[in-house]
């Protein structure tokens, strides 16, 4: 798998002082990646692109197949006096975006499952896209404990 590109390294600046006390668990059996969980927040964008719904349509789209994903539906909508939200169903999971153009940020979610899958690539495209000046993204792992790795869904 593709290294992650340096400007967007998992957990910038976060040190384990923004864990939660209460929501640690340990681990002693290993555990497998179902997936991964992208948070980004962008800020200081492009106000006038964080606010055209066409755009975020389009970038969005971009974004899931730069990451290998399958698009499966698309929604967005315009808030008035400004904002647009969108979300991607992908057959991985999804993508959503949550701006607010009068103070340039935009709040990402990048989820997606599966090995073949580059969540990285998308956030790294959805920060040039939105013209980002500074963002904060965090990787997260999905992982399913062992003591449930066996077990078979019904079909």
């Amino acid at each position: 798998m593709e290294s992650l590109p340096h400007e967007l390294h998992p957990n910038p600046g976060w040190g384990d002082s923004c864990k939660s006390k209460e929501m640690e668990t340990t681990h002693t059996e290993p555990i497998e990646n179902i997936g991964r969980h992208c948070i980004l927040e962008l800020y200081h964008c492009d106000q006038a692109k964080l606010n055209d719904e066409a755009f975020i349509r389009t970038t969005i789209t971009s974004s899931a197949k730069i990451a290998g994903a399958t698009l499966i539906n698309l929604i967005t909508h315009s808030f008035k006096p400004h904002g647009v939200t969108g979300l991607a169903l992908l057959a991985e999971s999804h993508i959503s975006i949550h701006t607010w153009p009068e103070i340039g940020y935009a709040a990402i979610d990048v989820f997606t499952c599966g090995d073949h899958t580059m969540p990285e690539k998308a956030c790294k495209l959805l920060s040039q896209d939105f013209l980002a000046k500074d963002f904060s993204f965090k990787n997260i792992p999905r992982e399913i404990p062992s003591g449930i790795q066996t077990l078979h869904r019904e079909l």
